[in-house]
């Protein structure tokens, strides 16, 4: 007589998913509800520049002219760049943006490291007179920088643009911040490995504090893309200046603000912008979340 062989039950019955409780999902919507008109209320500003950039010039004071375009009007772009050498502004813009921002990521990270990782005398001093930066309004300084850059000879080039600005205190205090969350036995084992100072802040540091950099980045860019009285205060001819500036000739001609070849140029320079922060936005937002906190 064979014995019938008992079926063990299944050690791990299948477990149903979790769903959302009523809260979670009432919360989630109410932050919808909220997030939508704030939405709305940040984007209306760029709807009205694209559209009145899209409209002729007549219905720009026409109250009855509806805030539509009745034809979408795309000869306002080119005509706007004939108005001045924007293509040249352009290319200045790119070089002054991109040399500014890459002599910054190479002084905030050297600076950030040495004040974060590195002990040398005067350290807490000298980490107090690089944050005097900060405080000090750019506009403080313009005078003594415009006098230093014309004893040198650099009024009316794109280096007169950039030499102020290749240093960043905000942007060394956000990494040193980063970098003193990095645990400091990663550091040691690298030293172990026969890394030396260069070969840790290239191998540890400088992967695990990417979104900072991505975000100090971004507003760098911003902030010198967007720079007038700068680039207005030391250039005097067309062939340095940058796009700021250019918009500053569509708004002061001698006939009058045309205002829809105003806001094809608004559109022009703001454009690279908002698609830098689309494509970086995830990181941007991380960097502010985790930057200080340990």
């Amino acid at each position: 007589m064979t014995a019938t062989p008992l079926v063990a039950p299944s050690a791990k019955a299948d477990v149903a998913p979790r769903r959302p409780s009523a809260m979670k999902r009432f919360r989630q919507g109410w932050l919808h509800l909220v997030m939508i008109p704030v939405a709305i209320l940040w984007l209306s500003p760029l709807a009205w520049i694209v559209l009145t950039s899209l409209k002729t010039r007549s219905e720009v004071f026409d109250p009855e002219a509806g805030f539509l375009p009745a034809v979408l009007n795309f000869a306002n772009y080119p005509a706007t760049l004939a108005v001045a050498p924007f293509g040249t502004y352009l290319v200045n813009s790119i070089i002054v943006t991109g040399s500014i921002l890459a002599a910054q990521l190479v002084t905030i990270t050297l600076a950030a490291y040495a004040f974060a990782r590195l002990e040398f005398p005067f350290k807490r001093v000298l980490f107090t007179l690089f944050l005097l930066q900060v405080m000090f309004p750019i506009y403080a300084i313009f005078l003594t920088n415009f006098v230093t850059l014309r004893e040198i000879g650099l009024i009316n080039t794109l280096p007169a643009m950039i030499v102020p600005f290749v240093a960043s205190g905000y942007g060394t205090f956000m990494l040193r911040q980063s970098f003193r969350q990095v645990p400091s036995e990663l550091s040691d084992a690298a030293r172990l490995d026969g890394c030396g100072h260069f070969g840790i802040l290239w191998h540890v540091y400088l992967p695990l504090v990417q979104p900072t950099l991505i975000a100090f980045g971004i507003i760098s860019v911003v902030t010198h893309w967007n720079d007038y009285m700068w680039p207005l205060l030391v250039t005097n001819s067309d062939s340095v200046r940058t796009l700021p500036i250019g918009l500053g000739l569509l708004a002061k001609s001698d006939s009058g603000a045309d205002w829809t070849r105003l806001m094809a140029g608004t559109t022009i320079v703001v454009s690279p912008l908002l698609l830098l922060f689309v494509i970086f936005q995830r990181r941007f937002i991380d960097s502010f979340m985790h930057t200080g906190v340990k």
